[in-house]
């Protein structure tokens, strides 16, 4: 009969169990609303029309690019401590946080409110888990100030779209 053995990581992690695990979730909370945030940009990217379509369109790939580099190093920020992250599309689509696009045409007004408002969600978030680090690991609360104050300053820049 074969012996069972445990499964040991094969990363192993500078933080304490119960840190790491705190932490762990923080950063694929934040893995999966990065990641759909950049799905979301690029669907609307695709189907934007109007007036400001060139202008929005150009904006709508700066944030996908924005996203995906910050997803990135959420993700390898995961695997630094020790958690292997998961970015598969079920997870996502299951776990994101990030408020539902609308598919078809949607005009440029539209778009942008869209944005704002999925970018106000995913710094709600982001500012909770900040708070959630506080005490787990600064680095990685270090990190989540750096994207929080990027996603703050994309938001500022897409609701300045709105104004009349």
């Amino acid at each position: 009969m074969a012996q069972k053995t445990a499964k040991k990581d094969p990363i192993s992690s500078p933080l304490a169990d119960q840190d790491r695990e705190i932490t762990g979730k923080v950063l694929q909370g934040t893995l999966l609303d990065l990641i759909d945030l950049h799905l979301v940009a690029k669907q609307a990217h695709w189907n934007v029309v109007g007036r400001l379509f060139h202008d929005v369109h150009l904006h709508l790939d700066e944030l996908v690019t924005t996203a995906r580099g910050f997803a990135d190093d959420v993700a390898e920020r995961a695997a630094a401590i020790g958690i292997s992250p998961d970015g598969r599309a079920a997870t996502v689509a299951e776990g994101s946080g990030v408020p539902k696009f609308e598919s078809d045409w949607r005009s440029d007004r539209d778009v942008v409110a869209a944005i704002v408002a999925t970018l106000a969600e995913l710094i709600r978030r982001l500012r909770a888990r900040i708070d959630e680090t506080d005490k787990t690991d600064l680095v990685t609360q270090d990190l989540l100030i750096g994207i929080a104050a990027e996603l703050e300053k994309s938001h500022w820049m897409w609701q300045a779209q709105l104004a009349e």
